[in-house]
């Protein structure tokens, strides 16, 4: 069976680690890089950082906190946030991350995730896509619309079609954020994560309303994803990485070993084969 990942996202304005309620109310909290160093010790299997104004600014994203994050940190990373072209996506891999997530600029231009992934592979290209619930129609049947802008614009794109897109055209990982729920901590919304896990054959990441470790649970089992995407539980001192994980194991749920020291997964429990 496959091991579940237990990633931590870090969303990061000016320079800061910064977090807030359904994309509203920012709360800026410390330094990135001490932020990732304490995640990679305490056993995530991944993080995410994304500069959550970059594409809203129309600017580029912050290299050097990328460069500062490579040099301390042994796990793999993603980077999202401005990424418009395959000259930034080199340099953000150049500097040490190894996947770039995009979102409104692959919405506004979907050709750059076939770019992306014929450059740089599939494995390296991550479909960032934040939902909305909608009344369903004929455009949009699933009941959820693919937003952009951090959320401040409507795409009329329904988000099962837009994923099945986006794998078509090469992307390797979709991390699936629900505005619904995001920040509020009350559970991952479930329903859009397995319309979308159930859609497409790319591993899909949960974002959004992870409260407590009950909720990564059912993210994985209920929702179907591969990985659960946590960030107010572990950056506000609820609970640690090792707590989601004991619970997750707990519940049955294959994880990876709690520390970055451990060499190799249990036999039970494989890495997911490349999606290049």
């Amino acid at each position: 069976m496959l091991c579940k990942r237990v990633i931590v996202c870090l969303d990061v304005r000016a320079g800061l680690v910064t977090k807030g309620v359904r994309f509203q109310g920012n709360v800026d909290l410390g330094d990135p890089v001490e932020f990732a160093a304490r995640y990679d010790a305490q056993g995530a299997d991944e993080l995410v950082f994304y500069d959550i104004t970059a594409s809203a600014e129309k600017r580029t994203l912050f290299l050097d906190v990328v460069r500062r994050v490579a040099e301390r940190i042994f796990i793999p990373f993603a980077v999202g946030g401005g990424i418009r072209d395959l000259e930034t996506m080199r340099a953000v891999l150049l500097a040490g991350a190894e996947k770039v997530s995009i979102n409104s600029p692959a919405v506004r231009d979907p050709e750059l995730i076939t770019r992306g992934a014929r450059a740089f592979g599939s494995q390296c290209i991550v479909l960032g896509m934040d939902v909305r619930r909608c009344s369903p129609s004929r455009d949009i049947p699933s009941g959820y619309e693919v937003v952009i802008d951090g959320g401040r614009t409507p795409t009329g794109r329904d988000a099962v079609a837009w994923a099945k897109e986006a794998v078509a055209r090469g992307a390797g990982e979709i991390c699936l954020n629900a505005i619904d729920t995001d920040g509020v901590r009350q559970g991952y919304e479930l329903r859009v994560t397995r319309l979308i896990a159930d859609a497409v054959a790319v591993p899909v990441i949960a974002s959004g309303g992870g409260g407590e470790p009950a909720h990564c649970v059912a993210a994985v089992t209920e929702g179907g994803a591969d990985a659960a995407l946590v960030a107010s539980m572990v950056h506000y001192g609820h609970y640690t990485v090792g707590d989601i994980k004991l619970a997750m194991r707990a519940a049955g749920v294959p994880v990876r070993p709690l520390f970055a020291a451990a060499a190799t997964p249990p036999a039970a429990c494989q890495q997911a084969p490349d999606s290049s």
